[in-house]
Protein backbone atom coordinates (compact mmCIF):
# COMPACT_ATOMS: atom_id res chain seq x y z
CA UNK A 1 0.00 0.00 0.00
CA UNK A 2 1.24 3.50 -0.85
CA UNK A 3 1.86 5.94 2.02
CA UNK A 4 -0.77 8.52 2.99
CA UNK A 5 1.12 11.52 1.57
CA UNK A 6 1.57 9.87 -1.85
CA UNK A 7 -2.11 8.91 -2.03
CA UNK A 8 -3.24 12.33 -0.88
CA UNK A 9 -1.14 14.18 -3.44
CA UNK A 10 -2.38 11.87 -6.22
CA UNK A 11 -6.01 12.36 -5.13
CA UNK A 12 -5.69 16.15 -5.06
CA UNK A 13 -4.18 16.06 -8.58
CA UNK A 14 -6.79 13.49 -9.72
CA UNK A 15 -3.79 11.69 -11.20
CA UNK A 16 -4.95 8.95 -13.63
CA UNK A 17 -1.66 7.10 -13.14
CA UNK A 18 -2.90 6.13 -9.66
CA UNK A 19 -6.37 4.99 -10.74
CA UNK A 20 -6.89 1.54 -9.27
CA UNK A 21 -3.76 1.68 -7.11
CA UNK A 22 -5.73 2.92 -4.10
CA UNK A 23 -9.24 4.01 -3.13
CA UNK A 24 -10.21 7.10 -1.13
CA UNK A 25 -12.75 6.59 1.66
CA UNK A 26 -14.53 9.65 3.07
CA UNK A 27 -15.18 9.28 6.78
CA UNK A 28 -18.04 11.82 6.88
CA UNK A 29 -20.12 10.13 4.16
CA UNK A 30 -18.93 6.50 4.46
CA UNK A 31 -18.38 6.42 0.67
CA UNK A 32 -15.22 5.41 -1.20
CA UNK A 33 -14.01 6.73 -4.55
CA UNK A 34 -11.33 6.36 -7.17
CA UNK A 35 -8.56 9.00 -7.06
CA UNK A 36 -9.88 10.41 -10.35
CA UNK A 37 -13.41 11.01 -9.00
CA UNK A 38 -14.77 14.31 -10.45
CA UNK A 39 -16.72 15.41 -7.36
CA UNK A 40 -15.61 18.19 -5.03
CA UNK A 41 -12.55 17.14 -3.07
CA UNK A 42 -13.09 16.21 0.59
CA UNK A 43 -10.85 17.69 3.27
CA UNK A 44 -7.69 15.69 3.92
CA UNK A 45 -8.64 15.19 7.58
CA UNK A 46 -11.78 13.36 6.43
CA UNK A 47 -10.14 10.75 4.20
CA UNK A 48 -8.48 7.39 4.64
CA UNK A 49 -6.93 5.24 1.89
CA UNK A 50 -7.37 1.54 1.09
CA UNK A 51 -5.46 -0.72 -1.31
CA UNK A 52 -8.60 -2.30 -2.80
CA UNK A 53 -12.35 -1.88 -3.15
CA UNK A 54 -12.85 -4.98 -1.02
CA UNK A 55 -10.79 -3.48 1.80
CA UNK A 56 -12.87 -0.28 1.75
CA UNK A 57 -16.11 -2.27 1.77
CA UNK A 58 -14.88 -4.50 4.57
CA UNK A 59 -14.28 -1.31 6.58
CA UNK A 60 -17.91 -0.30 6.06
CA UNK A 61 -17.70 2.10 3.11
CA UNK A 62 -19.96 1.93 0.06
CA UNK A 63 -18.91 2.72 -3.54
CA UNK A 64 -19.38 6.13 -5.12
CA UNK A 65 -22.07 6.10 -7.81
CA UNK A 66 -20.31 8.90 -9.70
CA UNK A 67 -16.81 7.50 -10.33
CA UNK A 68 -17.89 3.83 -10.28
CA UNK A 69 -15.02 2.12 -8.41
CA UNK A 70 -16.06 -1.21 -9.96
CA UNK A 71 -14.66 0.04 -13.30
CA UNK A 72 -11.23 0.96 -11.91
CA UNK A 73 -8.27 -1.03 -13.21
CA UNK A 74 -6.79 -3.50 -10.74
CA UNK A 75 -4.11 -2.10 -8.56
CA UNK A 76 -0.68 -3.61 -8.20
CA UNK A 77 -1.86 -5.03 -4.88
CA UNK A 78 -4.85 -6.71 -6.49
CA UNK A 79 -2.68 -8.17 -9.22
CA UNK A 80 -0.51 -9.36 -6.40
CA UNK A 81 3.23 -9.28 -5.89
CA UNK A 82 2.97 -12.99 -5.19
CA UNK A 83 2.02 -15.48 -7.87
CA UNK A 84 -0.33 -17.25 -5.49
CA UNK A 85 -2.32 -14.09 -4.76
CA UNK A 86 -2.56 -13.28 -8.45
CA UNK A 87 -3.80 -16.79 -9.25
CA UNK A 88 -6.31 -16.66 -6.38
CA UNK A 89 -7.66 -13.29 -7.53
CA UNK A 90 -8.09 -14.57 -11.09
CA UNK A 91 -9.95 -17.62 -9.85
CA UNK A 92 -12.17 -15.56 -7.54
CA UNK A 93 -12.94 -13.09 -10.32
CA UNK A 94 -13.97 -16.06 -12.47
CA UNK A 95 -16.37 -17.16 -9.75
CA UNK A 96 -14.35 -19.82 -7.90
CA UNK A 97 -15.82 -18.89 -4.52
CA UNK A 98 -19.32 -18.95 -6.00
CA UNK A 99 -18.88 -22.71 -6.34
CA UNK A 100 -16.30 -23.74 -3.73
CA UNK A 101 -15.18 -22.90 -0.20
CA UNK A 102 -12.06 -20.98 0.81
CA UNK A 103 -10.57 -24.30 1.97
CA UNK A 104 -11.15 -25.80 -1.49
CA UNK A 105 -9.71 -22.73 -3.22
CA UNK A 106 -6.60 -22.88 -1.01
CA UNK A 107 -6.22 -26.60 -1.74
CA UNK A 108 -6.44 -25.89 -5.46
CA UNK A 109 -3.64 -23.33 -5.03
CA UNK A 110 -1.55 -25.82 -3.05
CA UNK A 111 -1.55 -23.90 0.24
CA UNK A 112 -3.54 -23.89 3.48
CA UNK A 113 -6.63 -21.76 3.99
CA UNK A 114 -5.02 -19.82 6.87
CA UNK A 115 -2.00 -18.98 4.75
CA UNK A 116 -4.25 -17.84 1.89
CA UNK A 117 -6.14 -15.56 4.30
CA UNK A 118 -2.85 -14.12 5.58
CA UNK A 119 -1.71 -13.40 2.02
CA UNK A 120 -4.98 -11.65 1.28
CA UNK A 121 -4.75 -9.52 4.41
CA UNK A 122 -1.22 -8.50 3.41
CA UNK A 123 -1.75 -7.83 -0.29
CA UNK A 124 -5.46 -7.09 -0.71
CA UNK A 125 -6.47 -5.79 2.71
CA UNK A 126 -9.59 -7.99 2.78
CA UNK A 127 -10.49 -11.65 3.15
CA UNK A 128 -11.04 -13.99 0.16
CA UNK A 129 -14.78 -14.08 0.96
CA UNK A 130 -15.07 -10.29 1.08
CA UNK A 131 -13.13 -10.10 -2.19
CA UNK A 132 -15.53 -12.57 -3.80
CA UNK A 133 -18.51 -10.59 -2.52
CA UNK A 134 -17.06 -7.39 -3.95
CA UNK A 135 -16.51 -9.05 -7.34
CA UNK A 136 -20.12 -10.32 -7.35
CA UNK A 137 -21.53 -6.91 -6.52
CA UNK A 138 -19.31 -5.24 -9.11
CA UNK A 139 -20.52 -7.69 -11.77
CA UNK A 140 -24.12 -7.07 -10.73
CA UNK A 141 -23.77 -3.30 -10.83
CA UNK A 142 -22.24 -3.43 -14.31
CA UNK A 143 -25.17 -5.58 -15.48
CA UNK A 144 -27.67 -3.18 -13.92
CA UNK A 145 -25.90 -0.20 -15.49
CA UNK A 146 -25.24 -1.64 -18.92
CA UNK A 147 -28.04 -4.13 -19.67
CA UNK A 148 -31.78 -4.55 -19.28
CA UNK A 149 -31.73 -8.22 -18.23
CA UNK A 150 -34.15 -9.22 -15.47
CA UNK A 151 -33.04 -8.77 -11.85
CA UNK A 152 -33.14 -12.54 -11.31
CA UNK A 153 -30.80 -12.99 -14.28
CA UNK A 154 -28.49 -10.27 -12.94
CA UNK A 155 -28.27 -12.14 -9.64
CA UNK A 156 -27.52 -15.42 -11.36
CA UNK A 157 -24.92 -14.02 -13.78
CA UNK A 158 -23.18 -12.13 -10.97
CA UNK A 159 -22.75 -15.38 -9.01
CA UNK A 160 -25.34 -15.10 -6.25
CA UNK A 161 -26.95 -18.33 -5.09
CA UNK A 162 -30.35 -16.73 -4.64
CA UNK A 163 -32.24 -13.55 -5.46
CA UNK A 164 -32.77 -12.99 -1.72
CA UNK A 165 -29.02 -13.01 -1.03
CA UNK A 166 -28.39 -10.70 -3.97
CA UNK A 167 -31.04 -8.21 -2.83
CA UNK A 168 -29.70 -8.24 0.73
CA UNK A 169 -26.05 -7.76 -0.31
CA UNK A 170 -26.90 -5.00 -2.79
CA UNK A 171 -29.09 -3.18 -0.27
CA UNK A 172 -26.38 -3.45 2.39
CA UNK A 173 -23.74 -1.89 0.14
CA UNK A 174 -25.69 0.60 -1.97
CA UNK A 175 -28.45 1.42 0.55
CA UNK A 176 -31.13 0.71 -2.07
CA UNK A 177 -32.47 -2.48 -3.67
CA UNK A 178 -31.36 -3.42 -7.22
CA UNK A 179 -34.73 -2.54 -8.74
CA UNK A 180 -34.67 0.97 -7.25
CA UNK A 181 -31.08 1.37 -8.44
CA UNK A 182 -32.10 0.45 -11.99
CA UNK A 183 -35.08 2.83 -11.89
CA UNK A 184 -32.74 5.60 -10.77
CA UNK A 185 -30.48 4.84 -13.71
CA UNK A 186 -33.35 4.78 -16.22
CA UNK A 187 -34.67 8.11 -14.96
CA UNK A 188 -31.35 9.71 -15.86
CA UNK A 189 -28.22 10.62 -13.87
CA UNK A 190 -28.53 12.91 -10.91
CA UNK A 191 -25.86 14.92 -9.20
CA UNK A 192 -24.39 13.35 -6.10
CA UNK A 193 -21.94 16.06 -5.18
CA UNK A 194 -23.71 16.91 -1.94
CA UNK A 195 -24.47 13.29 -1.11
CA UNK A 196 -21.02 11.87 -1.66
CA UNK A 197 -18.93 14.54 -0.03
CA UNK A 198 -21.43 16.37 2.17
CA UNK A 199 -20.00 18.25 5.10
CA UNK A 200 -16.47 18.47 3.73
Amino acid sequence: MLDFETCNAARLRRDPAFDGRFFTAVKTTRIYCRPVCPVRQPLTKNVVYYPSAAAAEQAGYRPCLRCRPETAPFSAAWNGTKTTVGRALSLIEDGALDEMSVDQLAERLGIGARHLSRLFRRHVGASPLQTAKTFRLQRAKRLLDDTDVAITEVASRAGFKSLRRFNAAFLELYKQPPLAFRKRRSSGPRSERGEIHAGV
